[in-house]
């Protein structure tokens, strides 16, 4: 066992028993490397990466291999997930020197760990040769390895900054076009999503094509959006068995995912498909919440409901091996009712990808229209369908599972907290509800400390901290179970979190959040993440929420920070509209402003209900039987109102639902 043994990490633990003497990220290690004057080795992964396995088992299992990194290297191992902050700092050194990332990240540093080289996944005789030369460069030219080390520590320092805007612009609907028309050149107009292979599915960025779609009425823009999301839905990227969408597909059609499942992933997926519902009320679309909030739970929450980050891709050492089926299975398992399920998923005697004779299951035709083909009433081919799938379920859990990632992240399960509310929102189920409670329970309980979030739950990690991703997506979860709810205890905490990001993370002289604390360990740059990615940017994300909060709490602070961070980002965003989508629906929200939505009264829910059923997204809620927040003062009578309030003006208020909604965005 080397030095990782006592980790937490899963993804540490996998390589607990390497040769390699690997360390944690940490003072020991990096102290080693200055005392020995060693070049520091730095991998980076996470527990479901296919990739990480492979280089794992081809270098790091290999003995001959562990001598040369143990005999030239201090060999530290880094789990992203837990340690973002690490990974960015490397992810930005690789992306600068090769124009290109991903994972396995494997970086070569200095003893003050400035790097100097790095790349993703190496064979295993590559990887070697590459250990031996930079050993033998450090060795001979340490002063050219010097030199490198500063220019590509300048560069990572200054990567992803943006320049301090002063001047407040009016934003106008025309620069929203601006940048949809750019972004419409990369939409696959045949098979959804952007462009080819790989596939992402890429949640928010389908979210702000909704919405523009729906404010500036664009049907070009809602066609890709409903494309996508049924050719998503449809994919062999959908586990149509047991639910939840694998992280992304290799094809170009959706068909063959790299099968790991990611809570992120998921739980961004439930808020998009949940939005979708209310904006295009299409069967389809609860279907698939339903089925993404039963994964999780099934297979993806502990007894405490907090939700767990991750499925391997690899069962038994094969990637996805837990997922297909030959048609001789599928015979096996439901005998006479095989040849329906058969034609319904695409599954073939021969196969349908790479492995011979194997299928993933995907669609490629709606239930109305393939009942039509077979002669039967849609009732029928969708009883059969699911009955034989229960079946598949069934005989599917016998097999040997997935490796769990068993971390709880307080950002991942904001993430998953903000999807439940969302569902709740769009389908008004009180199970969708009461699991958001339970969840937001349990991140009270803990991973919040006197207003100060832990990123992992149980970690051993005596210094355990929290990064921006954390707070923003902690914080946008907290508004949104509020809004739902109209229990003021949610907000206040969501104000007493923005306030601890405002103090420790927030640079007012550049306008920017840091993704790490000020009072956090020091790498050789202090990032900040501005660009949104399969996640929205901790920037981008925090930005909405002082918006929010500044509505809510009438704090003109929040607001002026909100409208800072979004004036620094303005001039990028038509440059590449899906690197900036949450800030895009920011600007959305600027350009159209915000409804600010209060009903007070006895019958609050009822009309809340009735409110939420139109598509709105450019509004907040709130109200109640009672309230502290400035706009619902003298507001509370015996009458259930609804007032409707924008630019610092309201409206008479209303008792009706219909009357109240009166001019919002066309209604």
């Amino acid at each position: 066992m080397n030095q990782l043994a006592n980790s937490t990490s899963p993804y540490l633990l996998q390589h607990a028993n390497n040769p390699v003497n690997w360390f944690p990220w940490g003072p020991e290690a990096l102290q080693k490397a200055k005392n020995e004057n060693k070049l520091i080795l730095v991998s980076i992964g996470y527990s479901a990466c296919h990739w990480c396995h492979v280089m794992e088992h081809e270098s790091f299992e290999d003995v001959s291999v562990a001598a040369v990194m143990n005999e030239f290297f201090v060999c530290i191992k880094v789990d992203r997930e837990e340690r973002p902050d690490v990974d960015q700092v490397y992810m930005s050194a690789i992306q600068l020197m090769s124009g290109r990332g991903g994972w396995p990240l494997n970086c070569v540093c200095l003893p003050d760990q400035r790097p100097i080289y790095g790349g993703t996944y190496f064979r295993k005789n590559d990887w070697t040769s590459l250990l031996f030369n930079l050993a033998d460069f450090y060795k001979q030219k340490p002063e050219e390895a010097e030199e490198y080390a500063a220019r590509l520590t300048e560069g990572i320092q200054q990567y992803e900054s943006v320049p301090f805007v002063k001047e407040q612009a009016e934003y106008s609907k025309a620069d929203l076009d601006a940048i949809i028309i750019n972004w419409k050149k990369y939409f696959d107009k045949e098979e959804g999503g952007m462009g080819s292979s790989p596939k992402f599915p890429m949640p928010n960025n389908w979210q702000c094509l909704m919405r523009y779609a729906h404010l500036m009425q664009d049907d070009s823009v809602a066609e890709a959006v409903k494309l996508t999301l049924y050719k998503m839905a449809f994919g062999g990227i959908y586990d149509h068995v047991g639910g939840g969408f694998a992280r992304y597909s290799v094809d170009d059609h959706w068909h063959v995912p790299h099968f790991e499942k990611m809570l992120y992933d998921n739980a961004q997926l439930i808020s998009l498909y949940a939005e979708a519902f209310t904006w295009d009320p299409d069967p389809l679309y609860p279907k698939i919440v339903s089925e993404i909030i039963g994964f999780a739970q099934n297979e993806l929450m502990s007894p405490e409901y907090g939700f767990f980050s991750a499925l391997d891709a690899d069962s038994e050492g094969k990637e996805g091996k837990f997922y297909i089926f030959t048609k001789k299975e599928i015979e096996e398992i439901l005998g006479n009712d095989a040849e329906l399920f058969c034609i319904y998923y695409n599954i073939t005697e021969s196969g349908n990808w790479e492995e011979e004779h194997s299928n993933v299951l995907f669609r490629n035709e709606g239930d109305v229209d393939l009942a039509k083909k077979l002669g039967l009433p849609v009732e029928e081919l969708l009883d059969k369908i699911n009955s034989s799938k229960q079946k598949v379920y069934e005989a599917r859990s016998h097999r040997i599972r997935p490796g769990l990632d068993n971390k709880i992240l307080a950002s991942w399960n904001g993430l998953m907290l903000k999807g439940l509310c969302d569902a709740y929102r769009a389908f008004n189920k009180l199970e969708y509800l009461d699991l958001a409670l339970k969840n937001a329970g349990f991140i009270l309980d803990n991973l919040i400390t006197a207003d100060r979030l832990s990123r992992v739950y149980k970690s051993t990690d005596k210094n355990q901290v929290a990064f921006l991703d954390d707070y923003a997506n902690v914080i946008d979860a907290l508004i949104a179970l509020y809004e739902v709810t109209f229990d003021e205890q949610w907000l206040h905490q969501a104000k007493k979190l923005t306030d601890a990001a405002l103090t420790h993370y927030y640079d007012e002289e550049k306008g920017i959040f840091y993704f790490t604390a000020s009072d956090d360990e020091l790498l050789i740059a202090r990032k900040s993440e501005i660009m949104d990615g399969v996640i929205p940017a901790s920037n981008s994300v925090m930005a909405r929420n002082l918006k929010k909060l500044g509505l809510l709490f009438d704090n003109e602070n929040y607001q002026q920070v909100s409208a800072q961070l979004l004036r620094n980002i303005v001039p990028h965003l038509a440059r590449y509209g899906s690197s900036y989508s949450n800030w895009i629906m920011l600007l959305i929200e600027e350009v159209f402003g915000t409804y600010e939505i209060a009903i007070t009264g006895d019958d609050f829910e009822a009309r809340r209900t009735e409110i939420e059923n139109n598509y709105i997204p450019n509004k907040i809620m709130l109200g109640g039987k009672k309230g502290s927040l400035p706009l619902l003062q003298n507001r509370f009578g015996e009458v259930t109102q609804i007032f409707i309030c924008k630019d610092k003006t309201c409206g008479l208020p209303a008792t009706d639902t219909k009357t109240a909604l009166t001019g919002i965005n066309g209604f």
